[in-house]
């Protein structure tokens, strides 16, 4: 529902919206990130200190990639709600 209490068709559309996207890009961002660790833990622990550092890398990534869509998420919902923010105020105004 709109954070106000106006009902403006165009308030709970956007709100809507801004929750509806943010929550597939943070449950994207879960998925990627544990999938990026999972993947890393496995070539560490096949391959051993030989594979380690390319283990560790994988691990980065995903971290990266859940770390990037959940603030990117949490942008959506903000804008959703109307804060203002980095695109709100017309890229960090």
């Amino acid at each position: 529902m709109p954070s106000t209490n106006d009902n403006n068709p165009i308030t709970f559309v956007t709100s809507t919206l801004g929750n509806g996207v943010s929550g597939v890009a943070k449950t994207t961002g879960g998925i990627v990130g544990a999938g990026g660790r999972g993947l890393g833990q496995t070539v560490t622990g096949v391959t051993g200190s030989v594979g380690k550092p390319v283990g560790d890398a994988l691990e980065a990534v995903g971290n990266g990639v859940e770390g990037g869509a959940r603030s990117v998420g949490n942008g959506l919902e903000d804008a959703g709600k109307g804060k203002k923010g980095f695109w709100v105020d017309g890229f960090g105004k």
